[in-house]
């Protein structure tokens, strides 16, 4: 093998037993948006379904059953209706992209899964759209 092979091999991530994680989702989240490149799509607003599955870093601390020790579905839905009511956006990737930084402002994601949707523009088709997946690595290059 040579040098610059050894410089490119790495060991495998091997999962680590004692961290676990849970999933959060919001699940069909559907909103008025002023989004598109056609000049009929700034005119009006249109339907796009929302939906986000975060990956959530647990504690070592119990819950305690407390709203504060969990990441709250209600602030990240929220923050996703006030994101949408800022303006006109042009692509959909645009929309997921800033849906993905929004939910992980929280430390505790570790990664989010995104899937935006327009629902009313092909009369034949149900939707079209785009799914992301952005981690606490990548999201720096979209902020």
């Amino acid at each position: 093998m040579t040098a610059d092979r050894a410089k490119v091999i790495q060991p495998l991530r091997v999962a680590q037993p004692h961290q676990g994680f849970r999933r959060v989702f919001i699940r069909d989240m559907v909103l008025p948006c002023s989004i598109g490149v056609h000049k009929h799509e700034h005119d009006a607003r249109q339907r796009v379904r929302i939906n986000l599955d975060l990956k959530v870093a647990e504690g070592p601390a119990p819950l305690e059953d407390k709203l504060s020790n969990v990441v709250c579905y209600e602030v990240i839905a929220d923050s996703i209706r006030s994101l949408v009511a800022q303006g006109h956006i042009h692509l959909v990737e645009t929309l997921a992209e800033r849906a993905a930084a929004i939910c992980l402002q929280d430390s505790r994601v570790l990664s989010v899964l995104v899937k935006v949707e327009k629902l009313d523009v092909f009369a034949d088709t149900a939707s079209v759209g785009v799914e992301i997946e952005r981690g606490r690595m990548e999201i720096a290059k979209y902020t």
